[in-house]
């Protein structure tokens, strides 16, 4: 029987810096797993479960938490630029400098899933974007304005 169940799986090969995988090792202590591949397993079992959400277009209020290097301009005016284009999403955001030029940055969000997965997408894909995670509820904010009569 745990030959047809190993005949289920596929095997996937990963190159990562040495302090991730010193990071990934201690996690996986730390949870009493029996091996990495159970982790990584978990981590993305709990990423496709967050792009589920996503295709649903709920609207929904969150947080996005980003972390990433701060040794130039270009990384912060490209995620300036990408937030430009969901302007009715992004409500507010707060950044504070880390140490080792690191810099930290949350924004507050609001609308359709959908979007706030995509907004994700474009700043997972700036270079220098080292740390990115979307939390959201679907208890929405109440209306910042009031509709003109």
């Amino acid at each position: 029987m745990e030959t047809e169940a190993l005949s289920h799986l596929a095997r996937l090969s990963v190159s990562l810096p040495a302090e991730l995988l010193a990071q990934l090792d201690a996690l996986v202590a730390e949870r009493g797993l029996p091996s990495r591949s159970q982790m990584i397993a978990e981590l993305i079992r709990h990423e496709l479960a967050g792009q589920r959400e996503a295709t649903h277009g709920a609207i929904v209020a969150g947080t996005i938490t980003l972390i990433y290097r701060a040794d130039s301009g270009r990384v912060r005016h490209a995620l300036a630029q990408a937030q430009g284009a969901f302007l009715k999403e992004v409500i507010s955001s707060q950044h504070v400098f880390l140490e080792e030029d690191q810099s930290l940055e949350v924004l507050l969000v609001q609308g359709p899933s959908q979007r706030l997965h995509q907004l994700c997408d474009e700043l997972r894909r700036i270079r220098g974007v080292q740390q990115i995670k979307l939390v959201t509820t679907t208890a929405l904010l109440p209306p910042l304005h009031e509709p003109p009569e």
